[in-house]
């Protein structure tokens, strides 16, 4: 059995990692889902509730909006072919290319009140999408094909967020962040079924909760914390080893980009709010070295 890490949280010791540097000072509600796009190398994340998707240039240090939704952009994968893929309010899917959109799933009627949140594409161009708690009370989680079947794989979740897969593709990561949970379960990668899931990690009853996560080449996991200020770092096996302090509340995702993958950058929340406690650059973008690296996101191939 794994382990499972206890809900009382000791001291966590601060790792030696490089300290996040904000490179795009935003003052977003929610900037979310960052994800290195290889082709254009830049950074791409979403402002959630304003429904707006960015991207950053790392050589220019510049930043620009890429696209502006009429509602909720809850997450998105890159398409095989560079082409994006949203996931939007009331269970809307649509594909983004340059400018123009085109529906591929027009709603899903359980999500009518809600929205998509994080996402994560597979190594066969399959997505897994998470969605906030309805009126129910209860989030889920759903798998989308390539050849458009949409799959209801969870019903029992408090609030679905970040994803990941373990270096040999054995595991797969789910955060549940409403009931503080990391879960792992076996992932079978000829039919894209999930199983046998189990909880990994249990945060704290402290007011913060998991948010977007990353793996890394070693297999350890770096999930953001949501009114944690700071992201955790925990070995395959769910021990906490330690954490990257930032001057924000609200830490809300973490990725790999750069060539060669070994640059972090985090998205956080509350610009809203910055005189309030949440921190004068929270909502903006930062870069940390975690001395470690990544891989490349997978990329969908929905209608593909």
């Amino acid at each position: 059995m794994p382990h499972e890490q206890q809900s009382a949280e000791p001291t966590v010791p601060t790792l030696a990692t490089g300290a996040p540097e904000v490179v795009v000072d935003i003052a977003a509600q929610n900037s979310e889902g960052p994800l290195w796009h290889e082709d254009a190398q830049r950074l791409y994340w979403a402002n959630i509730p304003a429904g707006r998707l960015y991207r950053y240039d790392p050589e220019r240090e510049a930043h620009e909006l890429v696209y502006q939704h009429d509602g909720e952009i809850g997450g998105y994968t890159i398409q095989r072919d560079g082409s994006l893929v949203l996931f939007c309010s009331h269970g809307r899917v649509l594909r983004l290319i340059g400018n123009q959109t085109e529906i591929i799933v027009p709603e899903i009627a359980k999500e009518r009140e809600g929205r998509f949140n994080d996402v994560i594409a597979d190594p066969d161009g399959r997505v897994f999408c998470g969605t906030m708690p309805t009126a129910d009370g209860q989030a889920r989680l759903y798998r989308l094909d390539p050849d458009g079947t949409l799959t209801e794989l969870f019903g029992d979740i408090g609030l679905s967020n970040g994803f990941g897969f373990s270096p040999d593709l054995a595991t797969f990561y789910h955060t549940d962040s409403n009931n503080r949970l990391i879960y792992r379960m076996d992932y079978n990668r000829a039919s894209g079924e999930l199983s046998n899931r189990e909880v990994l990690i249990r945060t704290p009853d402290d007011g913060s909760v998991p948010d977007g996560m990353a793996v890394d080449v070693d297999g350890n996991i770096w999930s953001a914390r949501w009114d944690g200020r700071a992201i955790f770092k925990y070995s395959p096996a769910g021990e906490l080893l330690g954490q990257v302090p930032f001057p924000v509340r609200k830490v809300s995702s973490v990725t790999f980009g750069g060539p060669a993958y070994d640059v972090a950058y985090a998205t956080t929340a509350g610009g809203n709010a910055r005189s309030a406690g949440e921190g004068m650059l929270a909502g903006s973008v930062f870069r940390v070295d975690l001395k470690t690296s990544g891989r490349a996101p997978f990329r969908s191939r929905i209608g593909m």
